[in-house]
This record gives C-alpha cells, sequence and structure tokens, in this order.
C-alpha cells in the first residue's frame, strides 16, 4: 500500500502523537508498505525531505501547547502527493494537516482514517474562560472532524466511550499506540544510575518516584509535589523529567511546600535516546494525570522495567494492574499506603520489575502496525465497494 499519515507534529517536535507516527512509519516500511508524512515545518519555509512534506508554519501556542498553524498555501506539495498517488490517509492531528488530509482523500476517493489523539475537554483553560463552554466546543468540534472520515481509530477504551457521549456516528477502533520496545529493553547500568544520581545530588539510598513528561497543568503534578512534602524530609526524592509551561510556577510551588533538593528536583528536557537510562532512574514511576487518551509513558516506563504507581483513570484499564506491575491510586491515603507497600517488600522488587516488563509487549510498535494496517485494509475494501455503481 502507499500510506499517506498527516500530522500537525513531527520530528524534530517532541510528544506523544510524533512518537506514535513515527513508529507507526517505521513499522508499516517494515511490512512493505511505501508511507509518506505531511506536516508542519517548525519555521515558515515549506520542503520535502526523506519522504516527509513540510509546510510552513507559526507557532500558535496560545491556542494550545506546541500548536502551530500552516501559513503556506500548500497547492504545489499537496500536488504532488496526489499525483504520487496514497490508497489512504491517516490523519492525526484535527487543525492545519486535517484539512489537507480531508481535501486530498475527497479528491482520490479514498479512506480518511482519523486518530483522535486529545482529550480537548481537559485542556479548555489554554482556549476557553469557561470550562463548561470549552467541553460543548470540543463536543461539536470533535463531531465536526468525525463527520469528515471514515472511521476514527482510539488509543483506549476511554476515548472510545468520551468519542461515543459527543454523538459520534463514524465506527471507533480501539489500537493502542505502539513503543519501540528495544529501546528500553536493557538493563539498568548500576555505574550510569549511580553517576546520573550524584550529578542530580540524589543520595544513592533514596527511593526515586521519577515522572517523565511535559509539565504542563493538565498532568496535575501539583499533587504529587503535596504527597510529597506530605511524607516528610529525607528518604525519597520526586524526580520530574521534562519541561513546559508550568514548569515556573510548580518550582514556586515546591519551594513554598518546603521541597528542595533531593526531595524534589527538576532535570529538565533530556535527550530522547538516553530516555531509558531517566526512567531507569526512578524505584517507581509516578503521574497524577487524568487528562490522558493513553499515556505513552506508562508504557515506556514498563518497558524500561519500572513498575507504576498512579492516579486511576480508565485510560489505564488492563494497563496498570494493582500489584503485577504497579498500582492504581485514588487519593493521598491510598499512595501512602500503597508507596508503603512498595518500600516494605523490597525482596519483590525484581519480580515486579520483570512482570512490568512482561506486560509492555501489549503496546509492542509491531502490534500497533499490524493493528492499524487491517483497519486500512478493511476501509480500502468498504471504499471499493462503495465506488462500484449499483
Amino acid at each position: 500500500m502507499k500510506i499517506l499519515i498527516t500530522s500537525d507534529w513531527y520530528i524534530p517536535a517532541v510528544n506523544g502523537v510524533v512518537t506514535s507516527v513515527k513508529n507507526l512509519r517505521q513499522e508499516l516500511e517494515r511490512r512493505g508498505h511505501e508511507v509518506r508524512i505531511l506536516t508542519l515545518s517548525q519555521t515558515t519555509r515549506s520542503g520535502e525531505r526523506d519522504g516527509v512534506t513540510y509546510l510552513g508554519s507559526v507557532a500558535a501556542g496560545l491556542i494550545y501547547p506546541g500548536a502551530r498553524l500552516r501559513t503556506a498555501l500548500g497547492g504545489k506539495w499537496v500536488r504532488e502527493l496526489v499525483e504520487w498517488g496514497p490508497d489512504v490517509v491517516h490523519s492525526q492531528c484535527e487543525f492545519s494537516t486535517f484539512f489537507l488530509a480531508r481535501r486530498i482523500a475527497e479528491e482520490l476517493d479514498i479512506p480518511l482514517i482519523h486518530t483522535y489523539h486529545t482529550v480537548y475537554e481537559d485542556y479548555t483553560h489554554y482556549f476557553s474562560p469557561s470550562v463548561h463552554f470549552g467541553k460543548k466546543a470540543a463536543a461539536i468540534f470533535t463531531r465536526w472532524v468525525a463527520r469528515h472520515t471514515d472511521c476514527l481509530i482510539a488509543p483506549t477504551g476511554k476515548v472510545r466511550m468520551l468519542l461515543q457521549n459527543y454523538q459520534v456516528e463514524r465506527p471507533v477502533f480501539v489500537v493502542p499506540s505502539g513503543i519501540d520496545l528495544d529501546r528500553f529493553r536493557s538493563e539498568p547500568d548500576p555505574l550510569r544510575t549511580a553517576v546520573l544520581k550524584a550529578s542530580l545530588n540524589i543520595p544513592q539510598e533514596h527511593t526515586v518516584l521519577v515522572f517523565v513528561g511535559r509539565l504542563a497543568e493538565e498532568k496535575n503534578l501539583s499533587e504529587l509535589l503535596r504527597f510529597r512534602a506530605n511524607l516528610g524530609p529525607g528518604g525519597v526524592t520526586l524526580l520530574l523529567v521534562g519541561d513546559g509551561p508550568d514548569r515556573q510556577r510548580l518550582e514556586a510551588e515546591a519551594a513554598a511546600l518546603g521541597l528542595e533538593t533531593p526531595d524534589v528536583v527538576f532535570a529538565g528536557m533530556v535527550a530522547a535516546e538516553q530516555i531509558a537510562d531517566w526512567y531507569q532512574l526512578g524505584d517507581l514511576f509516578v503521574n497524577a494525570s487524568t487528562s490522558e487518551t493513553q499515556g505513552l509513558t506508562y508504557a515506556e516506563a514498563l518497558a524500561a522495567g519500572v513498575p507504576v504507581l498512579c492516579r486511576a483513570d480508565p485510560c489505564l484499564t488492563g494497563v496498570v494492574r494493582d500489584g503485577e506491575n504497579g498500582w492504581q491510586y485514588r487519593g493521598e491515603e491510598d499512595f501512602r499506603r500503597k508507596l508503603d507497600n512498595f518500600l516494605a517488600h523490597p525482596h519483590r522488587r525484581e519480580q515486579i520489575s520483570r512482570q512490568a516488563r512482561q506486560s509492555a509487549e501489549e503496546y509492542s510498535a509491531k502490534r500497533f502496525a499490524e493493528r492499524v494496517e487491517a483497519i486500512y485494509l478493511e476501509q480500502i475494501a468498504r471504499c471499493t465497494v462503495r465506488g462500484i455503481p449499483a
């Protein structure tokens, strides 16, 4: 097949959508398909490189964090993609590139499949002063997007339920996004771990609770800071790996709670190729967010052999299994009880780490691509039947 994937974000941007698209492309190409990407440039200049068409754009972070708006008309580049003749278009974002995906699919009369990555009603603080209005606008917008597709892909059952509540009428398939397990399979290097801890002024004997992701309001990191403060000084380090619009506020909040190094450490952005080392600095991966559609960081932590302690959320049904590869908590008392249980049984850590790695196999990029490929073939067959005169 010839497959066109459209996304407002792609390399060198770093987020869950980029990771999903990159892994999907790689695995589809391994399966013998020809894949091209249509995305937005990080500058106002357009171009094409290695099968990726970049259209000029400008930053629009006031609309949504990391958002960009297309400035180039794109006629020449869209025409080249139409002439290439894809069999299917798979869009990953609802804004600039979605309109081009729709145009190409309509002109060629081929299926348009859309993956719904973002629960916009959890991000109303970025675009609406009213939570009620923001949620209503998100539902209306989502229905509009869905009407122009042949089907949708949801990363979890939680997202499919949301789309059903929005009264989306198109078929919705649940396909968890895949990760490159090979990046996380290596065993921790004790020397590397010791050096990283020393560089961060984390005592070697400290239990490390690691979070990896954007420092943003919807991640609910204030809860983790409050929980850490209530544990009292010493013994446990909360390590926040990543950056984002909320970092300055979170640092001020940590100071107000009396938290300082090594009780809390803000590591900032780290190199993507070293991210497994940073996960493995943690004894537990922690997350308090309820805004995730899937949360690839959960799967990455498990693949790295790090059990998860996170706020309970429908997107984690079947992902984080209590006592097997981690725990879901439902409030501070529950968090503390499960943390204390983990700390009290150090002999079980090797077993639960092994079980975490095993559970991550469900989220391999290979399995992800197989499932998406099957949807492509089904929709192409439906489109072919649709085009045959009665």
